[in-house]
């Protein structure tokens, strides 16, 4: 439904460029710019450890959840339609968490975490059917504008609170969201207009087999989830780590803002490189060695926070925009990559959900953070392993059959030509 009409295509393909530039802005920020407010809310809100702890995990646990009805929602309303309505949900959210009410705080969060979870499901198959020939180019291009997003809403979330309250901090991030959301209307007038005429939804009928069966998906679902867990759980808690280690509230902001900048240049450049090699698995390696540095260092001398939080910076920076390259890097049309997403983000983001919660119970009933660190690091060892499997070359294959025999399973995983 994106693709540009003959009559004027370059407008068309610019507009759905634009769309995609808006889009990506939203997906990080409304999430990032809580974490440095914890405190604050805490206090306005009495907020028990245990309920910050399912603060910090609604988002990413809604993610999960909603992830799976993005391509039903595209299916049946068009894609454009499902991601100009996304973009409605998120201000909605954002508007809501502003309401003086613990129940609003957590509706919103709601809201925000659905319309962030259709927005991340939708965009690997624009991108596929749209500009096939820039797969790379434009999924580094997304990933940095994410994380350049999120880096802003972590840096600037206490200074706005400090000069105007938490509410205009969290509130400002339904400007974006809105903006993006009136140009991705014409585009979803355009795409129900000509659905038509054109081959439609972003998603393939479920005849067309199931993708539950396939090793190689469950490999990329598996490595998106740590990855997204290991993303999830630093930029949640970093910041009250940090003050239990006795940095100031704005310090402990920062070094959140600056592990993300760190990731801004890598979240494009990953995903070019990784585009042009046939076997991404030496990217791995290099992710893993870098989470297990920051993690360690962050046990062993915390006192060296800054140099911990530029290795984090470089695995966090590194493993997502990786594994969103593989959705599209391991579907053979845009219909897999649709649907590859959106198995792989409701798989991984419920797993990736109990990272925040789980590290905050551990920290309330241990009282310290060397057993959620620990935990952590030791699950470098399944990120790695999982992020292997998945980079190797080859395509993800829809299974029809009840049960596939060797030859096909083989064939999954055989190499691309």
């Amino acid at each position: 439904m994106i693709t540009a009409s003959p009559r004027a295509p370059r407008l068309t393909a610019a507009w759905t460029l634009a769309g995609i530039v808006l889009l990506t802005v939203n997906l990080r920020a409304a999430i990032t710019g809580v974490s440095p407010l914890l405190g604050d809310l805490q206090d306005r809100f009495h907020l028990s450890g245990t309920e910050v702890g399912v603060l910090t995990t609604l988002p990413v646990l809604c993610l999960g959840v909603f992830a799976s009805l993005a391509p039903v929602a595209a299916r049946r309303l068009g894609t454009e339609t499902a991601i100009a309505g996304s973009l409605l949900l998120i201000a909605a959210g954002i508007l809501l968490r502003v309401v003086p009410s613990r129940a609003a705080l957590f509706a919103g969060t709601v809201l925000a975490g659905a319309g962030i979870a259709m927005g991340n499901v939708l965009m690997p198959a624009v991108i596929k059917r749209v500009f096939p020939g820039r797969v790379g180019s434009l999924t580094g291009l997304a990933m940095m504008l994410m994380a350049t997003s999120g880096a802003l809403a972590a840096g600037l979330a206490v200074p706005i609170g400090d000069a105007a309250g938490w509410r205009a901090a969290l509130a400002v991030w339904a400007v974006p969201s809105l903006a993006a959301a009136l140009v991705w209307g014409p585009l979803a007038l355009r795409g129900r207009r000509t659905a038509a005429a054109e081959d439609g939804a972003v998603v393939a009928p479920a005849a067309e087999g199931t993708l539950l069966r396939s090793p190689l998906a469950w490999c990329v679902a598996v490595f998106m989830g740590l990855a997204s867990l290991m993303f999830y759980v630093v930029m949640s808690w970093l910041p009250e780590i940090m003050r239990d280690h006795g940095a100031a509230p704005a310090a402990a902001g920062a070094m959140v803002s600056a592990m993300m900048v760190i990731g801004i240049p890598l979240g494009f450049a990953v995903p070019v490189f990784a585009a042009r090699l046939r076997d991404q698995r030496h990217l791995v390696y290099a992710v893993g060695a870098a989470m297990a540095a920051g993690i360690g260092g962050l046990m062993a001398a915390p006192s060296l926070a800054w140099l911990w939080v530029v290795f984090l910076g470089l695995a966090t920076g590194s493993a997502f925009p990786l594994a969103y390259t593989l959705l599209n890097l391991r579907s053979a049309s845009p219909h897999v990559a649709a649907r590859l997403s959106g198995m792989a983000q409701t798989a991984g983001y419920l797993l990736a959900g109990l990272g925040p919660l789980a590290v905050g119970v551990l920290h309330g009933a241990t009282g310290g953070w060397r057993v959620p660190l620990g935990l952590l690091l030791a699950l470098v060892v399944p990120e790695v392993v999982f992020g292997v499997l998945a980079s190797r070359p080859g395509f993800v294959r829809p299974s029809r059959a009840a049960a596939e025999g060797p030859a096909e399973r083989i064939a999954e995983a055989a190499p691309v030509r």
